[in-house]
């Protein structure tokens, strides 16, 4: 008996090891598989709000913020929906720019696609136009138009859709084009097409003292329009355009050099469009457009605006993603 014990002693004692390491796997959860759920968000404080080579609040300071859920379908696919909100200073006295925005960004190796559609909304605006019967200003039951002469309607919100491609060639460089449409770009009835090329170089890290990253790029752009509806239509001595103003076709670019540091960037950037500033007036409805500007769809009384000339803009933004706010391990 006593040589039984003493065996089913040295037998537990033999396979206590090996047990434990079983029970060890067992026991031990696994790691929490990745969630293909993603999203960024992200704020910037900007010297002026600058879009497509035009000002979108009066050359002042603007804010902006964003928030954009993702869901990775596969490593190759991601879909998204987003929205974002700046501060904008326009004619119909909008309270802001709210957009609404989704698509799909699938990757081919070095070549990202991202197709989408985008909603620009501007609430709380005011329609000025002396010549439309049921369009009022400034809170007072009676037509009238803007103090220099332009009109505009209270919405002048409207949708485009999109495409865009960038190609990786190294880590340091990148480059892409993109191609948006709308049927009616900022509800004036015209039709708008807006193609874009991109280029965009990253410095080495190592040179830079305190963490800094450094980066260079540029952007050009050109935008094709159709006409106005007749809210818009204008006479005059040296244009007849009752039913609506053939919007002036122009081209934008943009150079930019901007310093990072982790989730910061400061961005240092110069527009320049050849947009005239007749032709600007008439496509922006500027309300502190002044002087004189005669162009066939602007008039020969019709003022200048100063929307689309030259401007150097200073931006400091934070962009981050679930990545940003986990932990690192030491």
């Amino acid at each position: 008996m006593r040589k039984v014990i003493l065996s089913v002693v040295a037998a537990v004692a033999l396979a206590s090891p090996a047990l434990a390491a079983d029970l060890k796997m067992i026991t031990k959860a696994p790691p929490p598989p990745s969630s293909p759920w993603d999203f960024a968000f992200g704020s910037a404080l900007m010297s002026d709000y600058m879009w497509r080579g035009i000002s979108q609040s009066e050359h002042r300071p603007s804010v902006a913020a964003y928030f954009e859920p993702r869901y990775n379908f596969a490593d190759w696919l991601q879909g998204y929906v987003g929205f974002s909100g700046e501060s904008v200073d326009f004619p119909n006295r909008a309270a802001a720019e709210i957009d609404f925005y989704g698509g799909l960004r699938p990757t081919f190796g070095k070549f990202a696609v991202d197709i989408g559609a985008w909603y620009y909304y501007y609430p709380g605006g005011q329609c000025f136009n002396a010549a439309v019967a049921d369009c009022q200003g400034n809170g007072i039951p009676v037509p009238q138009n803007l103090p220099n002469g332009n009109v505009i309607k209270n919405n002048v919100s409207f949708w485009e859709v999109y495409g865009k491609g960038t190609y990786t060639v190294s880590d340091a460089f990148s480059f892409g084009g993109s191609v948006y449409y709308s049927p009616s770009v900022s509800n004036s009835g015209a039709w708008g097409t807006y193609v874009a090329g991109t280029a965009k170089y990253i410095f080495p890290s190592t040179p830079l003292p305190w963490g800094l990253g450094a980066f260079v790029s540029a952007d050009v752009g050109y935008w094709w329009f159709g006409t106005s509806d007749s809210f818009y239509g204008i006479v005059s001595p040296i244009g007849f355009y009752p039913n609506g103003i053939p919007y002036k076709a122009f081209a934008n670019w943009d150079a930019v050099f901007a310093l990072t540091r982790g989730v910061w960037t400061a961005d240092f950037r110069y527009y320049q469009s050849n947009l005239n500033k007749g032709d600007c007036n008439a496509f922006t409805s500027d309300q502190n457009a002044s002087g004189s500007a005669p162009t066939p769809i602007n008039g020969l009384f019709g003022p200048a605006s100063r929307l689309c000339g030259a401007t150097f803009v200073v931006k400091f933004s934070a962009d981050l993603t679930l990545a940003n706010l986990t932990p690192m391990s030491k």
